[in-house]
């Protein structure tokens, strides 16, 4: 019965969280189907609303050119400050502790120039051997900006297995922590999909008088997180994956209340960073806003902000606790099916305990024949991510996937290992 679409369809009749799905556009094959879209976790779907929120900013634009600024139904001027307060609760944070701002990898160099601070003796930066691209180009970026080209330790998986165990990143942080200036991990890694324990992550970190930060590109809108109370010291994240934003839309970051007030702290500054009351005097010497708006730059694209205030409505009439919810009973409903129609066939490299996973599944088959097999279910109408050398992502995300939706995914990928 549980490896029937009848089953599935009998979930979702039970699923609170079903009516959202209609809240999206589904991508539609040339037959006219729905794709079977389990790829929120590279590009989130555009929420049906967004069209709408977007037109308002160009209408405004239209009507009243720069006096929008102050005078748009959503005047323009404060507009970032509209998404604060959901930010906080999708993260975990309070609202002095995010702004929406740059994209993710600007927002880490200039996180970066504040929290990794090298010394001599001290200067380091730890960080995963399978971290994101983008992050160790960053990260070996800025050791050699600062002359310490051979500054990268790296945490590494045992011989043999694919995920990083727990103790063996305490006891690197033990063994290395006076050398560390800075922790930067990803969570969850992009490649296998596994989460890390933040919080323990920075006590250590902190006990060894290192900086620490998190890449949450996959962890933002797909995690319960609890940034503040984690006590890391930044967190920068990406809003086009399951925050739905759009492509390249604008990024978010963290920075802990300890370091709201702590003027004396190098960052890069720019207008928007200001104070709010004396931004226009143009004379003044930089004077930062309290908080993570502190960092800010640059005025920040308005369509872009729209884009993001559309998909952060949903999320705050869903709310994290919810959303979660599904997404664990998603999951795990995506990896029973495998387990049990294609357990020879398919491993599963993500960690089994839910607390230790988002709602990504990292599949790798036994057979060895990855990329054919994604090429075949892609002409079938899935929508997933390959990720060299040989993992097929799959992300069923609980505001628009259903479970039908993860069952006709394993019974096409079934068919095509037949084949």
């Amino acid at each position: 019965m549980k490896q029937t679409v009848a089953y599935a369809k009998e979930l979702d009749g039970k699923d609170e969280l079903k009516k959202f799905r209609d809240k999206f556009h589904i991508p539609l094959q040339e037959n006219g189907e729905e794709h079977i879209y389990l790829c929120g976790n590279s590009l989130g779907l555009q929420p049906k609303t967004t069209k709408v929120y977007i037109k308002q900013e160009l209408d405004d634009w239209a009507a009243y050119g720069v006096e929008g600024h102050l005078h748009a139904k959503n005047p323009w001027l404060p507009y970032h400050e509209y998404l604060n307060d959901t930010m906080a609760k999708v993260v975990g944070a309070k609202p002095i502790e995010v702004v929406v701002m740059n994209t993710l990898s600007v927002n880490l160099h200039l996180l970066m120039a504040t929290f990794y601070r090298p010394t001599k003796e001290r200067y380091k930066i730890l960080i995963e051997s399978d971290a994101f691209p983008s992050d160790r180009y960053a990260v070996e970026s800025q050791l050699k900006f600062h002359g310490y080209a051979d500054g990268l330790v790296e945490l590494k998986p045992r011989e043999g297995e694919t995920l990083l165990r727990h103790d063996d990143i305490e006891a690197k942080i033990e063994a290395q922590g006076d050398e560390i200036a800075l922790i930067l991990i990803g969570c969850p890694n992009y490649y296998t999909g596994q989460v890390f324990n933040i919080k323990r992550i920075a006590e250590l970190g902190h006990k060894k008088g290192c900086m620490v930060g998190i890449d949450l590109a996959h962890g933002a809108g797909n995690l319960k997180l609890e940034l503040h109370d984690s006590e890391i010291d930044f967190a920068a994240w990406c809003t086009y994956k399951y925050l739905n934003s759009g492509p390249g839309s604008v990024g978010g970051c963290f920075i802990h209340e300890r370091h709201a007030k702590a003027y004396d702290l190098p960052r890069f500054a720019g207008w928007w960073g200001h104070d709010k009351e004396t931004r226009f005097g143009m004379r003044d010497d930089f004077n930062p806003i309290p908080g993570a708006e502190g960092w800010q730059l640059s005025n920040p694209p308005i369509l872009s902000l729209a884009a993001i205030k559309a998909s952060l409505d949903i999320f705050g009439e869903v709310g994290m606790e919810v959303l979660r919810k599904k997404s664990v009973e998603l999951t795990g409903y995506l990896e029973n099916l495998l387990k049990e129609l294609l357990a020879s066939e398919v491993e599963i490299i993500t960690p089994k305990n839910p607390e230790e996973r988002g709602c990504q599944l990292s599949l790798q088959l036994v057979s060895g024949y990855g990329k054919q097999v994604f090429k075949a279910i892609t002409k079938r109408g899935v929508i997933a991510d390959w990720r060299e050398p040989n993992v097929i992502r799959i992300a069923p995300a609980p505001l628009y996937n259903s479970f039908e939706d993860v069952f006709k995914f394993v019974s096409i990928l079934k068919e095509e290992l037949q084949k």
